[in-house]
């Protein structure tokens, strides 16, 4: 495993449930990841004494977030498998690239403009109007290296808080929801995807995952088609999700993620075979487990934020039967950083989702 975030951690869980030994590679001691792992190789993902090491030891590698450089995973290829492979992780990495094999490949997204140099803002507002988010293209998530702006000068000042680094304009939709959906595909081209996850945010964070989502069963079914479209033309083999807008009653791609994603978290306890099984699966050229849903199921992020005056009241959430805790192992509590989640399970979402918030704010 590239990476020792929570996303490997639960990789790894799951991996050594199914009798595998895990080698992780994250240059922190503390890693989350690297804690669970047979093997912690302590090292940047870019050393290629540590990547041939992890290649030559492992039948098998693969990755928890999308920012590895794509030149390691094909020193890794020289060795032994990787899946994802480095092509579709270098389209999807940078947020340039995405959109532009988005558009190129008809698939619908809001508005958007490449940014290359700051001469270029001028234009870009032609095309998006404003307001409009600034965004870079490469290394910003959870809200980081985003901007709005609703000018020219706004935009200017942004660009330059950047570094003037590469970025991507786009221009803001109607917003009605937001939903995901995370599946896995295999060698042969073999899809299993998991229910459609309506997401809720806050300050560019998902806060909670509802799902089923509350959407018509037409649209439900055209964004598991288009994520399996998309999967389809990257020749992707893994796991991955395909987040969209929904406006106007139109779906628009916003980003695809190749790994596991946060709206997937609820497949831990409300599915036959989870995405991070299915990972394990995809990459060992298993059979696609099951992914159909058991429950109904609302989903709630734990941030560093709620670690004050001794910590979460972890007793009134566990009180409640149907809820599952979840916790990444993380030493440091900080404002924004994801620390774990929760899944409520109930007989229907609006129940499941009215218990989710009221624990939410309990904690």
């Amino acid at each position: 495993m590239l990476g020792g975030g929570q996303l490997g951690r639960m990789f790894t869980l799951a991996a050594r449930t199914m009798g595998y030994k895990v080698m992780v590679l994250d240059p922190d001691a503390a890693s989350p990841a690297g804690q669970m792992a047979d093997v912690h190789l302590q090292a940047d993902y870019t050393d290629l004494a540590a990547l041939k090491k992890l290649g030559e030891s492992c039948a098998a590698v693969t990755t928890e977030f999308e920012n590895v450089p794509a030149a390691s995973l094909n020193e890794l290829a020289r060795h032994c498998r990787v899946a994802p492979g480095a092509e579709a992780v270098a389209i999807v990495q940078d947020r340039s690239h995405e959109k532009s094999w988005l558009a190129g490949n008809g698939f619908a997204t809001a508005p958007f403009a490449l940014v290359n140099s700051e001469a270029d803002l001028a234009a870009a507002l032609t095309v998006t109007g404003t307001p409009a988010l600034l965004k870079v293209a490469r290394l910003g998530y959870d809200g980081k290296g985003q901007a709005r702006v609703g000018s020219l000068d706004e935009a200017r000042a942004a660009y330059q808080e950047f570094g003037s680094q590469p970025c991507v304009l786009e221009g803001f939709v109607r917003l009605e929801r937001e939903v995901s959906v995370v599946l896995a595909r295999d060698d042969a081209g073999q899809c299993a995807l998991f229910p459609l996850a309506e997401n809720r945010h806050d300050n560019g964070i998902l806060d909670v995952t509802i799902v089923p989502a509350r959407v018509s069963g037409s649209l439900a079914q055209q964004a598991c088609d288009t994520a399996r479209a998309v999967a389809d033309k990257l020749g992707y083999v893994g796991v991955m999700a395909v987040e969209f807008f929904i406006a106007g009653g139109q779906l628009m791609i916003n980003e695809i993620a190749p790994r596991p994603h946060n709206s997937g978290h609820y497949t831990l306890d409300a599915c036959v075979t989870d995405q991070f099984e299915q990972q394990v699966r995809a990459l060992c050229g298993l059979p696609l487990g099951d992914p159909r849903l058991l429950s109904p199921v609302a989903m709630v992020n734990i941030l560093g934020d709620r670690w004050h005056d001794g910590g979460p009241h972890w007793d009134t959430l566990l009180a409640h039967t149907n809820i599952k805790l979840h916790l990444y192992g993380k030493q440091a509590a900080r404002p924004g950083r994801k620390m774990g989640h929760f899944n409520v399970l109930d007989t229907d979402v609006e129940s499941a989702l009215q218990l989710a918030e009221r624990m939410r704010n309990a904690l």
